[in-house]
Parts: C-alpha cells; sequence; structure tokens
C-alpha cells in the first residue's frame, strides 16, 4: 500500500486537530481547497470525524489524528537530525 494524494490530504486534516482539548474542533469552509473539503468528508464516511465539513474528532477519529501526529514529528525531527 502506497501514500496516495487523498491519503495525504486525510492526514493533513487529522494534523490540524488540536489533541490538547477535545472542545477544540475544526472547520473545513467551502472555500478550502476541495482536496481539503473531499478529504474531510472521507473522514466523516469513515468515522473519524463527526460533521462532513470538520466538527470534532470521534473516538477513532482521535486515535488516528494521535497517531498521524506522532509519525509527523518522528519524520520531521528525523528529518531535521540528518
Amino acid at each position: 500500500m502506497s501514500y496516495t494524494p487523498e491519503l495525504v490530504a486525510e492526514l493533513e486534516i487529522l494534523a490540524l486537530f488540536n489533541l490538547d482539548s477535545s472542545q477544540e474542533g475544526l472547520k473545513v469552509h467551502q472555500t478550502a481547497a476541495p482536496a481539503a473539503i473531499a478529504a474531510a468528508r472521507r473522514l466523516f464516511e469513515k468515522d473519524l470525524i463527526d460533521q462532513p465539513d470538520g466538527g470534532y474528532l470521534t473516538s477513532l477519529g482521535r486515535d488516528a489524528a494521535q497517531h498521524a501526529q506522532s509519525l509527523l514529528t518522528i519524520l520531521t525531527t528525523a528529518t531535521e537530525a540528518a
């Protein structure tokens, strides 16, 4: 399995969530890039967020966002250390 542009767009949306607060959601406006709008809808369809345009992370979505953000931190740190 490889990272498709669609999966990368979904990971980018998950990386935007503030994991320090379950009370803080995300809104993907209709003026956002079409890839971001579509990614948010797919995350909703996968039951990772509670609204098709963002909203709040579901329990599964929180797990996914934690993993996505951890991976991003690891890859970014590894790049800086090289």
